[in-house]
């Protein structure tokens, strides 16, 4: 066996340690703006003001995050984003499966004028202002209906799904249909199952779409209570002396809490749900592209 072991040169050897060490510090300046944030959070006051490298916290106290959560908006920040991102991510992951289904039959009427004004839609747009102006002739303003309808298909995941849904043997289908199964059984009962790891991809799409998306809420929500949580993150970076009166928490007598530490608490805050979701979706992503874009 000892024979058999395929020699490494020296140069391989020197071209992988430099991989390793080049891609090491790459991750390193990626994460520890994110990890200075996240320790400076959970440092004090007079650590924040003073500034430097935060490897870990500086006088760990966990009053920001009191101040934080002590503030209203919130909590209505995470029950509208929750919302939008649950609903959004549901029914735009239907949506753009059942889309993706239908263009992917050869047999479908008009099915490549279908396709073209899919493609069309990925590069005009009807611009912010036209938008602005269905949304209010819906009567949608200040509905949270107004943060999930507009983005609830991309054009792009439609043709990732189209892409996968075609490298499905038809005689699978055929099979189905002979036994009595409907289009819609066939749908939910074989297509669906089959393509878990494809709409376990887009669904982490859209989640993070609809999670990340603040513009909306610029554009059609003035309601403070109905804000989007990455909305009211902007007003407390923008204007947060306001929002720790908001928190009750008085800016000129504050000691264990800064402008700083708001900040960075309010960022961690908007990001770590998200982040959560990764892990468990992480192993569908590139299998999932991949499947949907090379055997298409």
């Amino acid at each position: 066996m000892g024979k058999n072991r395929i020699r490494v040169s020296s140069g391989e050897k020197g071209f992988t340690l430099f991989n390793y060490t080049f891609f090491v510090l790459l991750c390193a300046l990626m994460v520890y703006p994110f990890w200075h944030v996240v320790m400076n959070s959970f440092s004090s006051a007079e650590a924040a003001a003073k500034g430097g490298i935060f490897l870990r916290p500086k006088g760990f106290t966990l009053e920001t995050y009191k101040s934080v959560f002590t503030n209203p908006q919130i909590w209505t920040g995470y029950l509208t984003t929750f919302l939008v991102t649950l609903g959004g991510t549901f029914f735009g992951t239907l949506f753009t499966a059942t889309t993706a289904y239908a263009l992917s039959k050869k047999d479908l009427p008009g099915g490549t004028l279908f396709m073209v004004l899919v493609l069309f839609t990925m590069i005009f747009s009807g611009g912010m202002i036209p938008s602005y102006l269905l949304i209010k002739n819906l009567g949608l303003t200040n509905n949270r209906l107004a943060l999930i309808l507009p983005g609830l298909i991309s054009a792009y995941n439609v043709i990732i799904m189209k892409s996968f849904f075609m490298s499905i043997p038809g005689s699978l289908e055929e099979s189905a249909h002979i036994d009595g199964a409907n289009d819609v059984t066939v749908f939910f009962k074989i297509i669906i199952p089959l393509s878990q790891a494809t709409i376990a991809t887009i669904a982490l799409f859209t989640a993070v779409g609809y999670w990340n998306d603040y513009f909306s809420t610029v554009l059609y929500i003035t309601d403070g209570k109905k804000w989007a949580l990455q909305a009211v993150l902007r007003f407390m970076l923008v204007n947060t002396s306001q929002a720790m009166t908001s928190a009750g928490v008085t800016v000129i007598g504050a000691t264990k809490v800064t402008a700083a530490t708001i900040k960075a608490a309010s960022v961690v805050v908007a990001t770590v749900p998200i982040l959560i979701v990764y892990p468990f979706l992480q192993k569908y992503f590139v299998k999932g592209v991949m499947i949907g874009g090379v055997k298409g």
